[in-house]
């Protein structure tokens, strides 16, 4: 089976059950596992990388008040792959070539390949997904075992936090933007709940969303956490003193009790994908470090503070 993936977090599901190697082609943001970006790339931006992210909010506005796209198929290289397969996505037009284009791209290419759409909005269907992709692909048995290895570590985080008592779990903000601010919608809030916290911006399984600096303060939270979709630690830390901006942000809990954190969001928390595990680990152990030992395999969220 040749496959073409789309999207970042279907690579990492291809991976996963064991189909690395029938990959032929996939998007210019998918890294991981780290071999895959040596596959030729059948997508590209229209919004080109290294500018400012309020610049970078206001380009995808435009694109999609526009109804112009994102991303871009290459065509002429689809047809070179040949692809019997196209994972993609039709959950958020910001993260992936629209759903609509790559049906009828799919009409276009010889053998006329299936598409298969991953659009899960919670840590469930995640899992699913993952079942979805084993069983269209005849993989199964590879799927099976690794969804029972991911529940295992997703039972022991909650089964731990089960015994936290609500006065001790914290109330937390998770941003995945900082220009403007943007909460942390679909599985994000389910995580936070996971990890022994209290999500106090969120949108469980809905959509992230805007939300004004009043809504931040209003909010209250005892905890920050910043991971920016799509961007590695380097890059979202750029953006942290944009924080120091917000009129009374220094009143907050977080902020006088120190516990404002971020970590990487091109890798974990913006990818449906099998390391929202990983994502529920770092969530625990940066809220209950006296209780959450972090895997060896991970890093664990990186404390910040923005006073002199």
């Amino acid at each position: 089976m040749r496959i073409v993936s789309l999207l970042p977090s279907a690579t990492e599901i291809l991976a996963l059950v064991g189909l690395k190697e029938q990959l032929v082609g996939v998007s210019h943001e998918c890294d991981y596992p780290p071999a895959v970006q040596n596959l030729p790339h059948v997508t590209r931006s229209a919004i080109h990388g290294g500018l400012p992210s309020a610049e970078i909010d206001s380009l995808v506005r435009e694109q999609l008040e526009n109804e112009q796209a994102l991303y871009h198929l290459n065509m002429e290289l689809l047809h070179e792959l040949q692809p019997d397969l196209i994972v993609t996505q039709a959950l958020c037009d910001v993260c992936a070539v629209a759903a609509s284009e790559v049906d009828a791209a799919a009409c276009l290419l010889p053998g006329n390949p299936k598409v298969i759409n991953l659009e899960p909005m919670c840590l469930q269907e995640v899992f699913d997904t993952i079942a979805l992709v084993g069983e269209e692909t005849g993989h199964q048995e590879q799927a099976k075992q690794a969804l029972t290895g991911l529940h295992d570590r997703v039972k022991r985080v909650r089964e731990m936090s089960a015994a936290i008592s609500e006065c001790d779990k914290p109330r937390v903000a998770f941003l995945e933007w900082i220009t403007p601010l943007f909460n942390a919608g679909h599985w994000t809030p389910e995580l936070i709940d996971y990890a022994g916290g209290i999500d106090c911006l969120g949108s469980k399984h809905q959509p992230s969303h805007t939300v004004t600096e009043e809504e931040l303060l209003k909010a209250r939270p005892d905890v920050l956490f910043v991971a920016q979709c799509g961007f590695r630690e380097e890059r979202c830390r750029q953006d942290l003193p944009a924080l120091t901006r917000i009129p009374g942000f220094d009143t907050l809990p977080c902020s006088h009790r120190g516990e404002l954190y971020y970590t990487d969001g091109n890798a974990y928390f913006s990818r449906p994908g099998p390391r929202l595990v990983d994502s529920l680990e770092i969530m625990a152990h940066c809220l209950h470090p006296e209780r959450f030992e972090l895997p060896r395999s991970l890093q664990a969220a990186i404390r910040f503070s923005l006073t002199p």
